[in-house]
This record gives structure tokens, C-alpha cells and sequence, in this order.
């Protein structure tokens, strides 16, 4: 009669190395197991999609500025103030939802007198994902642009000029 347990058992066969067998084989073992780039996770945040798709939609011609007027206001004289956020204007006017895999973008931009507005959407939409999908490597699924206001020729910036006193 045969123990149950030793016959569901795998046989296990042992050889014997030599030493120097035994640090070859050691010096070769791989740590860590599979492609560095598989071990662990990237989150990117909402903001760093923002900028990118701000300063993006910024290099298209026919694009005068991003945001609503109020929103330009404001943050024209945030930062003109010492200490104020910088940073911040170069994603307004954009609004970014940002998951896993991918990114869903939203954009308000202020286009020049005489331009084609549905040509500029196209350049800053075809601009945009571009730029998020090679930066990010995130898929953007979508891009809405709301065109809140068009800049006249004769119209003077809603941002103030010179420093505040």
C-alpha cells in the first residue's frame, strides 16, 4: 500500500553542480521578472493634460486667446500680481477628464477677425490630440472647442497693458 500523499507529488530529481556551475547560473538570473516598462503605474493629472492641450491649441494661427473674456480678465490680472500663478494661464480655457487609457478634452478659445472658425477648430483639434497623445501616450477620445468671442481688428485685448500700481 502506498501513501496517498507521496504518489500526487511531483518526483524531484537532484544533481549536483559544481561551484562554479552554481555562480554561473546565479550571475545570469534575471531580477524582477519581464519589461521594466510593465512594473508599475503612470497616473498623469488633469493639469498636465490641461497645459499641454492649452499651449497646443495656442500654436494655431487664427487662435487669439483661450478662455471667456471674464475668465481672460481675471487671470490677466493674476498674473500681472507678484506671487501670482503664471502657470495657470497656460491651461485656461481648458478642461481636461483624464482616466486610465484616456483623456477627454474641452477647450473655449477667442479666434481672430476673418478666419475660417471651422478650419481653426479642425488645425487646433488635429493639434491638440497630437500633442497629448505623444506626450501622454494617453488616447484622446474627444475634443470639444467652444468659440466664445472673436477679436476685431480695431478691438483692444480685454488683458490690461502695463503693471498694476
Amino acid at each position: 500500500m502506498t501513501d496517498t500523499g507521496q504518489r500526487n507529488r511531483p518526483q524531484e530529481t537532484l544533481t549536483k553542480e559544481s561551484p562554479d556551475e552554481a555562480v554561473g547560473k546565479s550571475s545570469t538570473t534575471k531580477r524582477g521578472g519581464g519589461d521594466p516598462a510593465t512594473r508599475g503605474r503612470t497616473t498623469i493629472a488633469d493639469g498636465v493634460v490641461e497645459k499641454i492641450a492649452g499651449l497646443a491649441a495656442r500654436d494655431v494661427d487664427g487662435v487669439h486667446a483661450m478662455g471667456g473674456g471674464l475668465a481672460r480678465t481675471f487671470g490677466a490680472v493674476r498674473d500681472r500680481v507678484p506671487g501670482g500663478s503664471g502657470s495657470k494661464s497656460v491651461s485656461r480655457g481648458v478642461k481636461a477628464e483624464v482616466g486610465e487609457v484616456q483623456t477627454a478634452l474641452d477647450l473655449e478659445i477667442v479666434v481672430e477677425y476673418g478666419v475660417s472658425i471651422a478650419d481653426v477648430a479642425r488645425d487646433v483639434r488635429e493639434n491638440v490630440i497630437g500633442a497629448v497623445e505623444r506626450m501622454t501616450g494617453l488616447e484622446v477620445v474627444e475634443v470639444n472647442i467652444a468659440v466664445s468671442d472673436v477679436k476685431l481688428p480695431d478691438e483692444e485685448d480685454d488683458e490690461p497693458q502695463g503693471r498694476l500700481q
